[in-house]
């Protein structure tokens, strides 16, 4: 009977299918060996890519009469630095006693293609293969990942998209990027004075760049207006509260042309008459018009899916989306969590009805014990499946990141910020089997003559999940939550709603300092619609519109995530519904490619994303030749194509076609361009934002060119 070889993408995970297998292993040079198995691992990526000159040695040097370069098929190579552990991999699968090959990569699009690069190159045949997909590295998700393990063809779908991917990222690559750089590169070296500037661009990089550059634009182009509220001291001496002023129908001056919105209005002067006419008769005494009181409920949020995970850690720790994604690996490695390379904020039906296991796990893990104790109390993990919280239609590869319950002696060895991130996603687990947190609301609507006064106020009467993850605005400490919170309002406190979205200086701030007891809040319920009460003052607060916020990297993960948001055409919007700019996979690598090209720039402390200059410049470049790769329409739906090239929904073929014309046709329309003058004119606009940069300062005003670009010596970006 042949042996059965198994083959994982790292060296770490490759020993954990060794030991769940009980494998009786020899060390070998680059695998493990037993009597009837054999275990070996890839260490990444081994085979890539051949770069043009492979095709034909003329194309090393960059030329435009070479583009469109397009080859009918495509050349691959061993990668030198692991050449190696190839020759041992390619080895193994060809040996004539290996009968089976359990494929053990990654479960996802690149893991696939991890794979199936170095069956190629190795050009393996007559063997049995298996594809291992699990969801962790515990020993029964290793066991039953072999066990239930499917042909390898049925996985040739996500194989093709896998391959597209690449091949898509590398035709878009090598092509623009030398396209623009041998037509506007020596127009930005000469701008910023240095001996040469490539312009790389890449299908999901350049269009990242261009959602940061336009936030950017649209913050310095933002005109700041200032408008004024009227602010009401409503109650008794020692238990007042704050209204704000409304122009709602019925008001002197509703739909007034003088509103900046309902709530202010464009000039002091006219607040001010509000005042005069509410209080040229003393005392001023309101009536309550209307009092509301309901409850209103907040269910625990969706698990963490990756791009939530990061987005998380970049507001709680400061950390960036590539770090967040090194740390979820090393939790997934060390069997402390499941996948994390996934889309899904949900879990498997099959993965609820054994969610037990996970839960009683989790009592070796202290900070969880006391909340356990209270699921048990509750009952709540036993009806899960029928929650919003475990749906099978919303999940494609792997479901959301949730803790395993195992692995808890690898904890103590990680560092401080590993085990915080494995805190925040335990206690968002554990939170979904908490009930909802109730808050108690009361809205007063007071009426001074025929104009309304509005004040609103909440406290929490039941905390629910907020137990778990943190009671809104309570220091660390003061809640269950080691890691903070997710809101800002304090428990027992009574706060005012916000007035605007766009205001600095929102209604409320003397609400919240007035009503910060519960006995507060008591007597604001005692009050009756018709009850009068006096006016103790009344003024004018200036508020001032706010520009759009500039991202994060935890924002800007999630604007990835959700790229169909940013797509106006609705029917559009709807196609690549699921699909957003790059994968759960890419995102932060993405984002770390245009850091590391000094396109965009990122303050460690804040986690604040800017562009730089040259950023800029390269997005203006883009803006005037291929300007359809700055747009989300365009790369979600080319990510949209590849779902459905997995799916089986067309074939590679179809796809194939459309990118070739695509990246043809935008190559010859860029040839004909000349358009390097007006150009200038769009650099010197960036220029006095960055005069910190002394050669741009410098050039700028200057505007002497130095013509040393070198197009030839630099290889081009394949993402």
């Amino acid at each position: 009977m042949g042996k059965s070889l198994y083959i994982a993408e790292k060296p770490s995970v490759a020993q954990e299918f060794a030991k769940a297998l009980k494998l009786n292993t020899r060390r070998q040079d680059g695998y493990l060996e037993s009597e009837d198995s054999i275990v070996t691992w890839c260490v990444g990526h081994l085979v890539t890519m051949s770069y043009p000159e492979e095709y034909d040695p003329a194309l090393k040097k960059w030329s435009l009469q070479t583009l469109p370069f397009i080859p009918t098929r495509f050349k691959y190579e061993v990668i030198p630095s692991v050449a190696k552990q190839y020759k041992i991999v390619a080895g193994l699968l060809n040996r004539p006693d290996v009968e089976t090959i359990y494929v053990c990569t990654d479960s996802g699009r690149e893991g696939e293609y991890i794979y199936r690069l170095v069956e190629q190159q190795a050009q393996v045949h007559g063997k049995n293969r298996r594809r291992v997909w699990i969801d962790s590295q515990t020993e029964e998700e290793i066991l039953r990942g072999i066990r239930e393990a499917k042909d390898l063809s049925e996985y040739d779908n996500l194989a093709s998209a896998a391959y597209l991917r690449a091949k898509e990222d590398y035709l878009m690559g090598i092509n623009f990027s030398r396209l623009l750089t041998l037509k506007y590169g020596n127009s930005i070296s000469n701008y910023l004075g240095t001996n040469y500037a490539v312009v790389s661009v890449g299908r999901v990089m350049t269009c990242v760049l261009g959602m940061v550059v336009r936030r950017e634009r649209e913050i310095r182009e933002f005109i700041e207006t200032p408008f004024y509220r009227i602010l009401a001291t409503i109650g008794e001496q020692g238990q007042t509260f704050e209204g704000e002023w409304r122009a709602v129908k019925g008001s002197k001056w509703f739909e007034s042309f003088d509103l900046y919105k309902e709530n202010g209005f464009k000039e002091r002067e006219k607040a001010q008459q509000v005042i005069d006419y509410l209080t040229q008769e003393q005392p001023v005494i309101g009536q309550i018009a209307s009092i509301e009181k309901k409850k209103e409920k907040k269910n625990p949020p969706l698990l963490f899916n990756l791009a939530e995970l990061q987005n998380e850690c970049s507001k709680r720790f400061k950390i960036s989306p590539d770090e967040t994604l090194k740390i979820a690996q090393e939790l997934y490695e060390k069997k402390l969590t499941t996948y994390p390379r996934t889309d899904a904020r949900v879990l498997s039906t099959a993965v609820a009805k054994e969610i037990h296991k996970n839960l009683n796990g989790l009592m070796k893990y202290e900070p969880a014990v006391l909340f356990l104790q209270e699921i048990v109390g509750f009952g709540s993990h036993k009806g899960l499946a029928k929650t919003r919280y475990v749906n099978d239609k919303q999940i494609t590869d792997h479901y959301a990141i949730i803790p395993t319950g195992q692995g808890m002696s690898a904890l103590s060895g990680l560092s401080w910020t590993s085990r915080a991130v494995y805190d925040v996603i335990v206690r968002r687990f554990l939170s979904i089997f908490y009930p909802a947190a109730v808050y108690q609301k009361v809205a007063i609507t007071t009426k001074v003559k025929e104009e309304s006064f509005f004040a609103s106020f909440k406290v929490l009467a039941e905390p629910g999940y907020l137990k778990v993850v943190g009671v809104p605005g309570e220091k660390k400490g003061e809640s269950g939550s080691a890691a903070g919170a997710e809101d800002r309002n304090v428990s027992g406190s009574v706060t005012s709603s916000e007035a605007s979205d766009d205001v600095q200086n929102n209604n409320g701030e003397s609400n919240e300092d007035m009503a910060s007891s519960r006995a507060f809040f008591e007597k604001i319920q005692s009050l009756k619609k018709g009850m009068t009460l006096p006016i103790q003052g009344m003024e004018i607060k200036e508020g001032k519109t706010s520009p759009p916020k500039r991202y994060n990297s935890g924002s800007l993960i999630l604007a990835m995530e959700n790229a169909g948001q940013l797509i106006e055409d609705e029917e559009l919007r709807a196609q690549i519904k699921g699909s957003g700019i790059g994968t759960s996979a890419t995102r932060g690598e993405i984002l770390k490619k245009l850091f590391n090209n000094k396109y965009l720039a990122l303050n460690k402390k804040t986690q604040i994303v800017t562009p730089t200059m040259l950023g800029e410049m390269i997005y203006d470049v883009v803006d005037h030749s291929v300007r359809s790769l700055l747009n989300p329409e365009l790369t979600a739906s080319w990510e949209k194509g590849l779902t459905y090239v997995a799916d089986g929904d067309i074939t590679s073929d179809e796809y194939m076609m459309k990118l070739d014309r695509f990246v043809s046709s935008r190559t010859e329309g860029v040839k004909g361009l000349n358009n390097q003058y007006q150009l200038r004119a769009c650099y010197d606009r960036v220029a006095p934002f960055y005069k910190n940069e002394k050669q741009a300062a410098k050039y700028a005003k200057s505007g002497r060119a130095k013509n040393r670009t070198k197009t030839s010596t630099k290889k081009e970006y394949k993402k």
